[in-house]
């Protein structure tokens, strides 16, 4: 089996695993783009998860102008489709948030964190495929939670048996993605990436953490770009 069609198994065999899992209050809907933006989702694999890759990206889960609508990770609608190629038809999570309904690639507004991170590939690589001879970029948990509000709720507020069920089927899927793509080194975005990474892989391979590029981080307000750059030569070097 090829690199590519092992990615495309552990990824399809963890939305199944993850949409198996239940939620109490006060989360209310749970989305899961492995589900119903799977066609989109698989196209950013078939053409971009093959092996060997050294490094590996890893978000925390889908953003709601994100993954959410696009299938892709820190997947920005337009950078998506006009930058990474991804395009598709996206269909409705069931149960659907009056709140925050997913449009696909007609999703007018933009993911802020997936302009910063895609958009810095861009500038630094030019074409994509010289960014992803080098990485890859995985979330660590493939669904978006919110409340009754249409308030996103992250997995680290989930309650503690939500967390273990959820955790350990991210973590399986971690490792079989790792071993699959021969990655030496993952670079948690954000310290809870970079924890969970930790906790799955022990010390089979190397785990660093570099800043996340939520507009909800002053810090990377500030300027996120430079920072990401100095935190992946410190954790390559």
């Amino acid at each position: 089996m090829s690199s590519t069609a092992g990615v495309v198994r552990i990824a399809r065999n963890l939305g199944r695993a993850v949409g198996r899992l239940s939620f109490a209050a006060p989360v209310t809907h749970v989305y899961n783009p492995l589900d119903y933006a799977w066609a989109t989702h698989r196209s950013y694999l078939e053409r971009y998860g093959c092996a060997p890759r050294d490094t590996l990206l890893l978000g925390m889960n889908p953003g709601p102008f994100g993954m959410v609508q696009t299938g892709v990770p820190f997947g920005d609608v337009e950078l998506a489709r006009d930058w990474l190629g991804i395009t598709g038809r996206v269909t409705t999570p069931v149960p659907e948030h009056p709140k925050r309904p997913v449009l696909g690639f007609d999703c007018p507004r933009g993911e802020v964190s997936g302009r910063r991170l895609w958009g810095w590939a861009r500038e630094r690589f030019g074409e994509p495929e010289r960014f992803f001879a080098r990485y890859f970029v995985w979330n660590y948990c493939p669904l978006a939670f919110m409340e009754e509000s249409g308030r996103n709720r992250t997995p680290d507020k989930l309650a503690a048996d939500e967390r273990a069920a959820l955790y350990a089927a991210c973590d399986d899927a971690l490792r079989a993605v790792v071993e699959a793509l021969g990655v030496r080194l993952v670079v948690g975005i954000g310290r809870f990436a970079a924890d969970r990474a930790t906790a799955a892989l022990g010390d089979t391979v190397r785990v660093g953490v570099a800043p996340h590029p939520s507009p909800a981080s002053p810090i990377a307000n500030r300027g996120w770009a430079p920072l990401f750059e100095a935190a992946l030569a410190r954790e390559e070097g």
